[in-house]
């Protein structure tokens, strides 16, 4: 049986005002044109399939391309099996699982064989077992992200005092679940198995955490993970890499840089090989071009700086970019600098300029100044926001300002 494994695919996220769909489409039919390259028989995704920015309409958008994208693969006798991770919304993944079985009724146990040509969603812990296009079986123990709805069911672990308490609670919980698939009477220790979980395991190399802090984030150890799989699938941490030096326990990572943090990694999915004696070679990355992300400082005198980023990103029409400069007033003409900013990073999704010259806070003992008012703040923050915006756009919304700051001064 030939495994892709994926993880963290964020379908509908967005990075400040930049829409990512477009550039996770494009690694998504580049995981499918792998699946048909490569013969896979099932795709893997270890969570996250969603990401937790999308509206209800870009979810419906994102499935109507998945099934655009991956009907192929179904009908070629393919199996998408995906678990939920922590940025999935639990409810509508709990809501689209039970229409997908409505859809295609598949009644069985915990460890039963289930038929291929389908897309399975993992909302709970599972086992299931699933065969190749040439009957060859494996199983597989689904582990979603631990939330207190799918591991704490009994009443004690329900209750907890702190963050910390609870995440106790789920880890203890997590593990007892994980452990409890493996002495199951469905469960069979002569067939290989694949672990699929969206965790944090602890000694994963990680710059930063993805829109969670350390706090919230719940962390194993290595070894309340089994290593004597055939495979084990991780997904939650966007950086690719095996764990103890191990080539089949391993995070696929991302398949898009998603963040500033993630502007040195090269992005991937994992094949891998399961036969009747278990996992056959090393498990093989393939490549995902990833979009160019990265940070710009500019300094006054402006004109200078920029024909230098010109020459340094002479095609940065793909590029996200956080953009911060400095300007001094009289000698850079700040409109002029952010319409050529306009062009040159079109895709900006950050950027922050200082005056060079401004005057700090007040030095002198007594009352300080009033400045400008909220009003007019907000008025001058808009239209240095809208300066490369067609008028009527940009008065519309000075109109929706006035009209908002009007009803909170009433």
């Amino acid at each position: 049986m030939k495994i892709l494994h994926t993880a963290d695919w964020h379908l509908g996220d967005r990075l400040g005002r930049i829409d990512r769909t477009e550039d996770l489409r494009r690694s998504v039919e580049r995981v499918a044109g792998y699946c048909d390259r490569e013969q896979v028989d099932v795709l893997l995704v270890a969570g996250d399939l969603f990401s937790e920015l999308s509206r209800p309409d870009s979810l419906r958008e994102s499935i109507e391309h998945l099934q655009e994208v991956f009907e192929p693969f179904l009908l070629s006798g393919g199996t998408i099996v995906a678990v939920t991770g922590n940025h999935d919304n639990e409810n509508f993944c709990q809501t689209l699982q039970l229409v997908m079985t409505l859809a295609a009724p598949a009644t069985g146990k915990a460890g039963d064989l289930r038929p291929g040509g389908r897309f399975y969603l993992a909302t709970q812990p599972t086992l299931l077992r699933l065969a190749d296009r040439a009957g060859q079986q494996v199983q597989f123990i689904l582990m979603p992200y631990p939330t207190p709805t799918r591991y704490l069911q009994d009443e004690e672990t329900q209750r907890y005092a702190s963050l910390e308490e609870k995440n106790r609670h789920l880890q203890a919980a997590y593990a007892r679940r994980l452990a409890t698939f493996q002495q199951h009477a469905a469960f069979q220790p002569g067939l290989p198995t694949v672990l699929a979980a969206h965790v944090h395991i602890q000694g994963a190399r990680l710059p930063t955490l993805f829109r969670i802090s350390e706090q919230e984030s719940i962390v194993f150890a290595e070894s309340d993970l089994p290593t004597n799989l055939a495979y084990v699938a991780l997904g939650h941490i966007h950086q690719p890499q095996c764990l103890m030096g191990l080539p089949h326990v391993r995070y696929s990572g991302s398949i898009e840089r998603l963040d500033l943090g993630e502007a040195g990694d090269e992005k991937g999915v994992v094949l891998v090989e399961v036969g009747p004696d278990g996992r056959r070679g090393v498990p093989r990355s393939l490549p995902l071009d990833a979009t160019p992300i990265y940070h710009v400082d500019m300094h006054t005198p402006l004109t200078e700086d920029l024909q230098r980023q010109r020459l340094l990103h002479p095609d940065a029409r793909r590029d996200l970019v956080h953009v911060e400069f400095t300007y001094t007033a009289g000698v850079d003409n700040l409109e002029e600098v952010l319409r050529e900013l306009e062009e040159v990073f079109p895709r900006w999704y950050y950027r922050h300029w200082t005056e060079a010259n401004a005057l700090g806070p007040a030095l002198t003992l007594g009352h300080a100044n009033r400045g400008k008012s909220f009003q007019d703040t907000v008025r001058d923050y808009l239209k240095q926001e809208l300066v490369n915006h067609a008028d009527d756009e940009r008065d519309a919304v000075l109109a929706l300002a006035e009209s908002l700051m009007s009803e909170v001064q009433a």
